[in-house]
């Protein structure tokens, strides 16, 4: 999991062709959801948002794995036993997800959640786990091992015991598909803010792009960054609060699922994508994958980029981006 940045959306108030900007903030899928939409009047914007709400709502029924009965939970349960079939829209994600996999070199994994819980960054931990146990807190995690029968349509988890969970693209996903249903109603713009997963579509009232300013990790009430977006999504995320040091090595609570160790090498993510659900896979990765790596990976992906903030302050910025 990820501690999210604050990232503003900067907008003004001008009201053309009769719109004008409606929010109302929800607690959904455990975390704050903003939901801003454009409509002529109050009554509309409430409808609309009451559709994103049922969506997100719906989503979550769908990937939760602390609801037994959810189709997620049975893959789970059955672990090591059995294929499960499930429905085509969970199939495809979890496809995209090692799709993701494959692309970050295991640095995203879904089977994250088969990790034990031996770090702990609420100040308790007085001494840094051994490397055997560090070893054995992923001996269940591994995306080689999630089994996926596209004709059959079945999950199968080769490993007893072995778990996944969305917790890395699940509000990233929700927003997307929040964002998508508005659009095929007739919203013209709005914007979906899931905790840090932002998805914003069309203009701001007064016809120019949402600005969004993103938050300096080393001081909140400062924004290092002003940047127009405009039909894309932007994940920003960091792991300067929850941290735990040995050795003066800072290890950070994003931990990399190939090797069981913390990252130790970045502070603050933004990633810049077509979709929140990407956006928020990538910004993961990049963590673990460090400044270099996660540079060169995104550099190489059309359509992504990414502002990366290194454990000394210093920024480094994706190839199509350009910041002071």
């Amino acid at each position: 999991m990820k501690t999210y940045l604050i990232v503003a959306i900067l907008f003004c108030t001008s009201i053309i062709y009769g719109q004008q900007l409606h929010k109302k903030t929800f607690k959904l899928m455990g975390s704050r959801f903003d939901i801003t939409v454009s409509a002529k009047d109050s009554v509309n914007a409430s409808n609309y948002i009451n559709i994103a709400v049922d969506e997100i709502s719906r989503i979550e029924k769908l990937i939760s794995s602390w609801d037994p009965n959810s189709q997620t939970s049975k893959i789970i349960s059955n672990a090591g036993i059995k294929p499960v079939k499930v429905d085509k829209e969970l199939f495809q994600l979890i496809e995209r997800a090692l799709a993701i996999s494959k692309l970050t070199d295991g640095a995203f994994d879904i089977s994250y959640a088969s990790m034990d819980k031996i770090w702990r960054f609420d100040g308790s931990m007085k001494t840094m786990p051994s490397e055997e146990e560090i070893k054995a807190s992923v001996s269940k995690v591994g995306f080689q091992h999630i089994i996926l029968n596209k004709e059959k349509q079945t999950v199968f988890l080769e490993l007893k015991g072995m778990k996944i969970g969305f917790g890395a693209i699940g509000k990233g996903y929700a927003a997307d598909k929040a964002k998508q249903l508005l659009i095929s109603k007739g919203v013209k713009a709005g914007i979906i803010n899931a905790s840090g997963d932002m998805n914003t579509w069309g203009k701001q009232p007064n016809g120019k792009d949402w600005m969004i300013a993103i938050t300096n990790p080393m001081n909140k009430n400062i924004a290092f960054a002003t940047l127009p977006i405009s039909n894309k999504a932007v994940v920003t995320s960091g792991n300067y609060e929850k941290y735990v040091t040995f050795n003066n090595i800072r290890y950070t609570h994003i931990i990399d699922p190939r090797t069981g160790y913390p990252a130790t090498d970045i502070i603050s993510v933004s990633v810049f994508a077509p979709k929140a659900e990407l956006a928020d896979a990538l910004a993961t990765s990049i963590f673990v994958m460090g400044t270099e790596v996660g540079l060169n990976r995104i550099n190489q992906l059309k359509g992504i980029d990414c502002i990366i903030i290194d454990s000394k302050g210093n920024i480094h910025t994706s190839n199509n981006i350009n910041i002071n």
